[in-house]
């Protein structure tokens, strides 16, 4: 009698384990998910091909981790990672990524509360799927970017467009096709590269603010090697 209970409890413990594995997430709310999902703009977009410091997430439902076409900055770990991207390996990477997939190059923590990550799940599916338009951008003065969108730089206007940077000392100046000069301490001046399809065009750098004081900005070049040949040393 002691055994045939004891051999019940073991085949109740299996059949319930089964059950268990092959139980769906309760449904998220994408409209909440896509809210939450504001703090992971800075690091990912959700358009196709668009990466930055991470990989676009428009197709990740159902992707293995590691193989986003077009993104060369992945860990060894996440491309060695035998994790298929769904509900269940989602819900555990956004709770604690460093735990999942340990020695991965993402910093981000976590999300602590599970209905925010079921939310940010329902919201990542209904990208894959094609259901969420991309966010509008504004912009303002000087190009000044409004939230953490990528800015769209193929025509910008000329209060973006540059047309000089000049070196001075400790000092930046540069001008724009509007007649502005603006004048930046060099630790508060970024010269940086976007080849991608929102980029400038090859050789018409573009003016964007990054700070709130209007005294941080970052001069966007096609390439690196139009960097060195359109800055020119010259103190008036």
């Amino acid at each position: 009698m002691e055994i045939t209970a004891k051999l019940f409890s073991h085949y109740l413990l299996f059949v319930l384990s089964i059950v268990l594995s092959g139980v769906t997430l309760a449904a998220g709310d994408p409209d909440h998910g896509a809210a939450v999902f504001g703090a992971c703009i800075a690091c990912h977009s959700i358009e196709p091909g668009e990466h930055m410091t991470g990989p676009s997430l428009a197709h990740v439902w159902g992707r293995k981790a590691g193989t986003t076409a077009g993104f060369a900055r992945y860990s060894d770990a996440l491309k060695n990672a035998k994790v298929v991207w769904d509900e269940h390996t989602l819900d555990k990477w956004l709770r604690d990524p460093a735990n999942f997939i340990p020695h991965n190059y993402m910093t981000f923590p976590g999300i602590e509360k599970s209905n925010d990550r079921l939310d940010v799940i329902a919201y990542l599916k209904a990208v894959s799927e094609g259901h969420v338009p991309a966010r509008p951008q504004k912009e303002g003065g000087m190009g000044m970017m409004m939230g953490r969108n990528k800015m769209n730089l193929k025509n910008a206007g000329p209060k973006m467009q540059v047309i000089s940077v000049e070196y001075c000392g400790d000092t930046y100046i540069v001008k724009t096709a509007a007649g502005a000069t603006y004048k930046f301490w060099e630790f508060n001046l970024r010269l940086q590269t976007d080849s991608s399809k929102y980029g400038p065009p090859k050789g018409k750098p573009v003016i964007v603010g990054t700070g709130m004081m209007g005294d941080r900005a970052a001069v966007i070049f096609t390439a690196p090697r139009e960097i060195s040949s359109f800055i020119k040393e010259s103190c008036h």
